[in-house]
């Protein structure tokens, strides 16, 4: 069986098995992008009561105990080194974790060969209070984002992200809740799962790093979050999960989410506009030859040639270097330096440009 069957057996699915092993059955370099939810080794001794006798739902669950900091690296050496076969060379992978993990996380991230990008710390709105009054509330998980080498190209959508956040640029502190209400999902009315993550985060990891149609893997699957949300924003999804009551609840879930029409799922803000000279302005009529262009405040004016080149005080060159010259500069934009007259107003030649993209459409 070749590579491209052996992927498409897993997409679309949850592999009920040990994450290690599970990665072991999916091909080399075949995802896009990989969020990993790994245990966080919490060496949890006792139980947590609050100050009115209630018992504190913590992360007590046996896959979360490890025999001491060198079974746990040991594990997460293994299975990170698989995460890094299965990227493929552009690909991204965050890990979240907390201050009981992640330092070590980071550590044999580097270690392997992994490139970081951010650590990105999501500060929780509404975090778990500190009861015992020992130390400081702990308010935040901080996620690694990285990529393979320091020589990866990466999917990473940064205007889009800027204009999700008022066109001010994504800074890497995420304000969001925990789940809470109707996202957490229960089980006989408890916690479903332990450690549930909001799906605002996962949006914001898949939306960022990957594209639509992109492979999402996730080696801790859990309760599904990355695979809803994979789903509901048009990616594929592998997931990968031990616990089968997990796989389960996390079937049903994903089974349950409608994915959004593509139309959608574009980043327009994205796309580069195509490469127009000015000649070809020139040749299609948008811009006349032998006109007159302006500098916006008409101080500086020059005459368009035949073969697009300008002539002003003497000098002949591009819109770009007659701009330059004229402004005492070794180089200038002429794009926002020249104006044309169109019915007595002033329009920038970049805006004629914008309009003739347009019109090729």
């Amino acid at each position: 069986m070749d590579n491209n069957s052996r992927l498409h057996d897993f997409l679309n699915t949850i592999i009920n098995t040990d994450t290690v092993l599970g990665l072991k059955k999916i091909p080399d370099e075949s995802v896009d992008l990989i969020f990993a939810d790994p245990p966080y080794n919490l060496q949890l001794k006792e139980e947590l009561w609050r100050p009115n006798q209630t018992l504190v739902s913590a992360v007590t669950d046996h896959w979360d105990k490890f025999s001491n900091f060198q079974d746990y690296d040991d594990f997460s050496m293994k299975w990170l080194s698989e995460c890094r076969r299965v990227m493929k060379k552009n690909a991204v992978i965050w890990v979240i974790g907390t201050y009981h993990n992640i330092f070590r996380i980071g550590k044999i991230m580097q270690d392997l060969g992994f490139w970081i990008i951010n650590d990105v710390v999501w500060i929780k709105t509404n975090p778990m209070p500190n009861f015992r009054g020992t130390r400081f509330t702990n308010a935040h998980e901080t996620l690694i984002m990285a990529v393979k080498d320091q020589n990866s190209g990466y999917t990473f959508h940064y205007k889009s992200m800027k204009i999700f956040n008022d066109d001010l640029q994504m800074r890497s502190d995420w304000n969001m809740p925990i789940c809470t209400g109707s996202e957490r999902i229960r089980f006989n009315g408890a916690k479903a799962h332990s450690t549930q993550k909001p799906e605002e985060l996962l949006k914001r990891v898949i939306i960022s790093t990957s594209n639509p149609g992109d492979i999402v893997l996730d080696p801790f699957m859990g309760s599904g979050t990355t695979g809803s949300v994979s789903k509901l924003l048009g990616r594929n999804y592998i997931g990968i999960e031990a616990e089968k009551n997990y796989v389960s609840l996390a079937e049903k879930r994903i089974a349950q989410v409608k994915p959004l029409e593509m139309n959608l799922l574009n980043y327009p803000a994205e796309e580069k506009p195509p490469k127009v000279p000015f000649g070809e302005l020139v040749s299609s009529g948008y811009i006349r030859e032998g006109e007159t262009i302006y500098s916006e405040n008409k101080k500086f004016r020059a005459k368009i040639l035949s073969n697009a080149t300008l002539v002003s005080e003497g000098i002949n060159g591009s819109i770009h270097s007659v701009s330059a010259f004229l402004m005492g500069k070794p180089n200038f934009n002429g794009w926002h330096f020249w104006f044309v007259e169109r019915d007595g107003e002033m329009v920038c030649i970049n805006d004629i440009r914008k309009k003739y993209i347009f019109d090729l459409k």
